[in-house]
């Protein structure tokens, strides 16, 4: 996959293009995905997708705009597995988002990115104020325009909003399958506190690169990128005991059977069910035991799904 940054100099030949956030890659755009690279191989064309950075919302009203599922790096290794020939990441800027409909039809993607057919979503809108709609993109000569029909997973219609919903929900098993695949976060291990070290369960600190994080809690997990697949327990939140309520989130890993410093080393954190909500307690004491029953619950986890039972999460 060509990564391209901006549509300034794409110099793209003639692509089946598609348009969007892509956020989470869910199994929506991967439907989305598996018809453009169907239509482009019965035109002879290349695959070409465009996306912006950051989100429009996040430009326009951060504080309302909505909860990332995936990091840009995230989202870029995500579509590499998708065959698509060419990612173009558009800074969204006041600039940017000032281009009007027509100019974005004919200027952007008629001629920067020379696209022959051009496949989006039924909802799709562009252009300054969102003026632009399905009817002005049929319109335009030089290109093919089909849009997608929604996709859905037992009557609900899937979207990064459906998934967001399932994971805020604390449902993980719902959000797997809107997402065909576990929910992951992948960062970078940076150095922490060391308080989970000084309580007896090591921590990895893994960099988050989204604006705030879809849920919070303790789950459980498995890790990747290391020598093989580790399993453990998350925390993703603001560690209520130890921080105050406004404290920036943070995800940390406990690893099962594993004690050795992995600094600087990017992990994929897969999440596979939530174990219960954060909580403040009364003392580093009540803390500690309270981590102690999260490793037991989180160990019964995989037991019961190495053995094919019934996977409940015991409450506290």
């Amino acid at each position: 996959m060509r990564l391209l940054r901006g549509v300034a100099h794409a110099a793209l030949p003639p692509c089946a293009l598609t348009i969007g956030n892509f956020d989470g890659l869910h199994l929506g755009h991967r439907a989305m995905l598996a018809e453009l690279r169907g239509a482009a191989a019965l035109r002879g064309l290349k695959t070409a997708l465009l996306t912006f950075e950051p989100h429009p919302r996040e430009l326009f009203a951060p504080a309302s705009a909505p909860t990332r599922l995936t990091s840009l790096r995230e989202k870029i290794e995500l579509l590499a597995g998708e065959g698509i020939d060419h990612l173009v990441i558009q800074r969204f800027d006041p600039a940017f988002a000032r281009i009007d409909a027509l100019t974005f039809r004919d200027r952007i993607l008629t001629h920067a990115l020379n696209a022959r057919y051009l496949l989006v979503g039924d909802d799709f809108r562009f252009g300054a104020r969102r003026t632009g709609d399905f009817a002005l993109l049929r319109a335009a000569a030089a290109f093919e325009t089909h849009s997608l029909a929604t996709v859905a997973l037992d009557g609900e219609r899937i979207s990064s909003t459906t998934v967001r919903d399932a994971l805020a929900k604390g449902d993980l098993t719902r959000a797997a399958d809107l997402l065909g695949r576990p929910y992951s976060i992948s960062g970078r291990v940076v150095g922490g506190d060391r308080l989970g070290r000084e309580l007896g369960f090591p921590t990895a600190n893994i960099q988050l690169r989204h604006n705030r994080p879809p849920m919070l809690g303790i789950f459980v997990v498995e890790v990747e990128g290391l020598e093989h697949p580790y399993q453990g327990v998350a925390s993703l939140g603001v560690r209520p005991t130890v921080k105050g309520a406004d404290a920036a989130p943070v995800l940390e890993v406990h690893l099962f059977d594993f004690n050795r410093q992995i600094y600087r080393e990017h992990l994929t954190v897969r999440f596979l069910a939530k174990l219960r909500d954060e909580a403040r307690f009364d003392g580093l004491p009540a803390l500690i035991a309270q981590i102690g029953r999260d490793c037991d619950d989180a160990r019964a986890w995989f037991q019961r799904r190495e053995h094919g039972g019934r996977i409940t999460i015991p409450r506290p």
